[in-house]
């Protein structure tokens, strides 16, 4: 087998096209070591960290403190029918739900729920099909919900900012604030009179985002009551109460009781203030800490970029504060697949490709467990010399030795 050593001088001396890829792979793992650069080369493997997903597990210590604070006791004689409510056109929502949901809007200030129609489903994309097909014949909305179920009355429209409304056709506007996934308060753009708008307003909530005034003039509101994931309940502020019909008969069979209920015992708690611990001060605590963190994690390297958020009043805690997004957007220096970077730290993100926008960019969910929060902290400092390489030996293409030592040297330099 031919030498580390060997090959170094063999590749310096008579550059060949045919030098042996194990050789290569020696001769850059031994230059990399002697330049004290960690690539994590011949340890064990390390933990996969999931920050693809949006799942909220930050709030466990939360749930943890309010321990026997919160019990749900159901008896099995209860609650037998389909109907909660058969006078409402939303007859399978309890009424203590529909007013413990707008007590919460109330009482955070992010949007006006009198006059409104409360509209409840299981989850965020059963809800926001509701709102496309109560306004069925005017659409504009995301591509892999308006797409799924490949209706003939709407289609993808694509980027409100790239529309061109030739015809003059109906249309329907997400207007997404704070948008997913880069965190940034969004008004509508097309501004038609022959359009809906449907606000999804799922991270309008203070632990995320700032807000400079209630949401008052919409057609659907589409947001999540309760903070816990495993309740899958998300629920549509609606003004016209046609439209607030035609989403009813989206859902055959409503939404669970049981889920009900337990939504109910959580916003009451937060509404009366009866847990040990304010719910949104603690979220925004963690977040602010989060993003603190997270900011001081990334000082001193320049091929990972992250949005600043200028300060901005919040009405709910009276001050100005800085947006702390569920979500992370990173950027990378263009021609670096972020994604696959993040894969060679074991860290998974959600790729760019999902929200139309170069593979230089990946979302970091910020929601996660703090365990695995940190240990992202610390893996970030290998993330530059990953880098170089992505960099340098695109779709694994073998590159000479002295090549990679000049370019490491100019990138560290």
């Amino acid at each position: 087998m031919v030498s580390t050593e060997a090959a170094v001088v063999i590749e310096t001396s008579v550059p060949s096209p045919f030098v042996a890829v194990a050789a290569e792979v020696e001769a850059i793992e031994s230059i990399l070591t002697n330049l004290n650069l960690n690539l994590n080369l011949n340890l064990q493997p390390l933990p996969i960290l999931d920050f693809d997903k949006g799942d909220p597990t930050m709030y466990e210590a939360y749930w943890k403190s309010v321990g026997q604070h919160f019990k749900i006791t159901l008896p099995a004689s209860i609650l037998l029918s389909y109907f909660a409510n058969p006078n409402s056109f939303c007859w399978y929502m309890l009424p203590k739900l529909e007013q413990e949901i707008k007590n919460l809007h109330n009482l955070v200030g992010n949007a006006v729920v009198e006059g409104r129609h409360i509209v409840v489903g299981n989850g965020s994309s059963q809800l926001i099909q509701a709102a496309l097909y109560a306004v069925a014949e005017q659409r504009r909305c995301y591509p892999q919900i308006s797409d799924y179920v490949r209706s003939g009355l709407f289609k993808w429209g694509g980027n409100a900012h790239a529309y061109v409304d030739h015809d003059s056709q109906p249309y329907i506007e997400m207007v997404t604030s704070p948008n997913n996934p880069d965190g940034e308060l969004r008004v509508p753009v097309v501004n038609k009179v022959n359009g809906m708008l449907v606000h999804d307003l799922a991270y309008y909530w203070p632990q995320y985002t700032a807000r400079p005034s209630r949401v008052l003039l919409i057609t659907i509101l589409c947001s999540s009551p309760s903070p816990n994931a495993q309740d899958t309940l998300d629920q549509g502020s609606v003004k016209d109460p046609d439209v607030a019909k035609r989403m009813v008969k989206i859902s055959t069979i409503g939404v669970s009781k049981e889920a009900q209920l337990r939504a109910i015992g959580v916003l009451e708690m937060i509404t009366t203030n009866s847990c040990p611990n304010n719910f949104s001060e603690f979220g925004q605590s963690v977040m602010a800490e989060r993003w603190r963190k997270l900011r001081e994690a990334l000082q001193g390297i320049d091929v990972l970029q992250i949005r600043d958020f200028p300060p901005q009043h919040c009405n709910f805690k009276r001050d100005f504060l800085h947006c702390t997004p569920g979500y992370a957007w990173m950027k990378a220096q263009v021609g670096i697949n972020l994604e696959e970077v993040m894969k060679e730290e074991r860290v998974r993100v959600r790729g760019s490709k999902t929200f139309g926008c170069p593979s230089n960019y990946a979302r970091l969910s910020m929601l996660g467990m703090e365990n695995d929060f940190d240990l992202l902290l610390k893996r970030l400092p290998s993330l530059p010399h990953l880098y170089v390489l992505h960099l340098f030996q695109p779709n694994g293409a073998v590159v000479s030795v002295p090549d990679v030592i000049d370019k490491i040297t100019l990138v560290d330099k």
